[in-house]
């Protein structure tokens, strides 16, 4: 398994699909005349995170795991998004991000430990349980859910729009 090609593609492909929603979403927004501030607080049900926080938590999946497979500290970024026009700063900045990591880095990322310390708990995993389990897992949980919310919300996208060119 090519790490590298697992990862860095693969996150920053749902990173740029994710902004081309963000993105019909203000369009759809500006059109219908309604804030994006109502999207954006959008959740499916009480206790899940808003749109806002889906996004983030995209960003901090793709970067974080890229980072642990590539053996690299995850950059630390805040959370303090609440617009639209601030998301997708972020989103580019993850996909820059991405762009800086090297084939040569994911080279021993099989067998690579990783520990993480989570409010769910402590996991220990080696570097194919982390990507197949954990990481691929948790980006496309929240950035399905951010199209989700979405589309439930009236923007006007499909599936095509989730998956991106093909």
């Amino acid at each position: 398994m090519n790490f590298y090609d697992q990862t860095v593609p693969v996150f920053s492909r749902g990173l740029n699909n994710l902004a081309a929603l963000l993105e019909k979403s203000r369009l759809h927004a500006e059109a219908a005349h309604f804030e994006t501030a109502a999207l954006l607080g959008a959740r499916l049900f009480p206790d899940m995170f808003p749109l806002t926080r889906q996004v983030q938590l995209v960003t901090d999946f793709a970067k974080g795991g890229a980072s642990r497979l590539a053996g690299v500290e995850v950059p630390r970024w805040e959370d303090t998004e609440t617009t639209l026009a601030e998301l997708q700063p972020r989103i580019t900045r993850a996909i820059d991000y991405l762009g800086t990591l090297t084939p040569s880095q994911f080279e021993k990322a099989a067998s690579r430990r990783i520990e993480l310390k989570t409010p769910g708990g402590e996991f220990h995993f080696n570097g194919t349980d982390f990507l197949q389990q954990w990481a691929l897992p948790n980006f496309y949980f929240h950035a399905a859910t951010a199209y989700n919310l979405l589309r439930h919300n009236g923007v006007p996208i499909g599936k095509l729009d989730f998956l991106g060119k093909i």
